[in-house]
């Protein structure tokens, strides 16, 4: 009796779910963004001493979220350019000396993609997280790299969500 109402619930499940025209994100992805992609990252001058690290990361986040294959820039179908163009840190509660204790990363990316069918999209994304900040100064400066690394994932995940969307209202 339990199998044969797991399996009703599994059915109508699946049912529900194709009779409402319901379509994944990388399916409308792929309306927009072909599998082969140059990824081009420009990085805001007031991080020079995390420049190698944020490049990779952005590159490296892009790439996996759009399930792309790097190609060189001739042979590419899609090239994306992010531009990091930089990262606010704003004070949110402070100690009873008067530290930080707690702060909020604001962080800036502008995206520059040109689709398969050679349409260029620009959209600039902002985003926030919360870091609290810890006594020793090693950890804060990686809590500090791990807040911009969460900002930066968020802002890809905005952007794919945007070029999901594009992708759905194609024809």
């Amino acid at each position: 009796m339990l199998k044969i109402t797991k399996l009703l619930i599994i059915l109508l499940v699946i049912l529900g779910l194709d009779g409402c025209g319901y379509q994944p994100s990388s399916r409308m992805v792929k309306k927009v963004f072909d599998e082969s992609v140059y990824v081009e990252v420009e990085i805001d001058s007031s991080e020079p001493e995390n420049a190698p690290y944020l490049t990779d990361e952005i590159r490296k986040l892009i790439i996996t979220r759009f399930n792309g294959k790097i190609a060189p820039k001739e042979q590419a179908n899609n090239v994306i350019k992010a531009s990091y163009k930089g990262t606010q840190f704003i004070p949110l509660s402070y100690d009873k000396y008067g530290y930080t204790t707690r702060y909020q990363t604001i962080v800036k990316v502008e995206f520059t993609m040109v689709t398969k069918t050679g349409k260029t999209i620009i959209k600039t994304i902002t985003t926030t997280t919360q870091e609290g900040i810890s006594e020793s100064a090693l950890e804060t400066s990686t809590i500090r790299i791990a807040s911009i690394r969460a900002g930066l994932e968020k802002a890809i995940d905005a952007f794919m969500a945007y070029v999901s969307a594009l992708g759905a209202i194609q024809k």
